[in-house]
């Protein structure tokens, strides 16, 4: 991916399969636009990225992250993503009970001079949730 301009969003994929949330946290641009739909969540800047990148690592401290499918179209840079693991802690509002999940995930980079500037994450929580045995999505922490 590094001949196109999308090296940024290569160099994130990579720390995100590491595990490094600080490192995929770094090539968000301090103005950038991103938005986790799946987690209702949206900022301006890098901060909610690491912050949700660590949530889902120390929720799954055996996550494999697996880079299915790119395409890359002018600056933007579309993933499709599967998560797996095992939960060790809650996540997501759901309480731990140690089950495992397999989880499709889209992410779209919008690149400018090599650094992220906006990133939407998609996934659908309702799979989520049926991964980790949520029975009622009105009240996701009982079980």
């Amino acid at each position: 991916m590094s001949t196109d301009g999308s090296t940024a969003a290569h160099r994130f994929l990579s720390a995100f399969a590491r595990r490094d949330a600080a490192s995929a946290a770094a090539e968000v641009a301090p103005d950038a636009r991103v938005t986790f739909h799946g987690l209702g969540r949206s900022s301006i800047g890098p901060e909610l990225v690491g912050e949700a990148l660590r949530d889902i690592t120390t929720a799954f401290p055996d996550l494999r992250v697996t880079v299915k499918r790119v395409l890359i179209t002018g600056n933007v840079v579309t993933a499709e993503l599967k998560a797996e693991g095992t939960q060790a802690a809650d996540y997501a509002g759901a309480i731990n009970q140690e089950k495992h999940l397999d989880l499709d995930e889209g992410w779209r980079f919008q690149l400018t001079c090599d650094r992220i500037t906006a990133l939407d994450v998609y996934w659908c929580q309702q799979q989520l949730y049926r991964r980790l045995a949520v029975k009622r999505f009105d009240q996701v922490a009982i079980v």
